[in-house]
């Protein structure tokens, strides 16, 4: 049975390991970076057998949306509906607190890049829809074009 519960301290070198075991989707700067989202933004993890085998990062983007800036799930666990879990308690949780849009960025499919077509077609099952590409986006190397992606959570006119 898997759970997912909001990351504490003692889970980040797990999820850093679950980052440096995909070095097709991560490059070497990666776990840094995620270290340092982990210690100041929103984080989950799922657990099965009491071991971390997925996590997401969020950071809030004023009180009505959110972005998706890191997932992954350890490469041992694919394929077992860990990242679905994940990605519905994750947004269940981001719409209980308001949040009405989530977006993230991924590599767009101009790049000829065969992991990313299934990051891409995860995220689109999750309800995601591309909106825009853009290249370069700042922080992104260029003629790496990254897929701006949305979900709708809830309506967001004023009711």
């Amino acid at each position: 049975m898997t759970t997912v519960r909001a990351v504490v301290d003692g889970d980040i070198e797990a999820c850093l390991e679950i980052v440096r075991a995909l070095p097709e989707y991560f490059t070497a700067d990666v776990p840094e970076k995620v270290r340092g989202d982990l210690g100041c933004l929103l984080g989950w993890v799922a657990v099965r057998d009491g071991q971390v085998v997925g996590f997401v990062v969020v950071e809030r983007r004023g009180t009505r949306a959110a972005e998706i800036l890191w997932a992954a799930v350890d490469p041992s666990a694919r394929r077992q509906g860990i990242g679905s879990q994940l990605a519905h308690e994750v947004m269940g949780e981001l719409r209980a607190t308001g949040v009405k849009v989530v977006e993230l960025k991924t590599l767009d499919a101009a790049v000829d890049y065969k992991p990313y077509e299934a990051t891409r077609a995860f995220w689109e099952r999750m309800g995601f829809v591309q909106i825009d590409t853009i290249d370069p986006l700042p922080g992104w190397n260029p003629g790496n074009p990254a897929a701006i992606y949305v979900a709708g959570l809830a309506p967001t006119a004023s009711q």
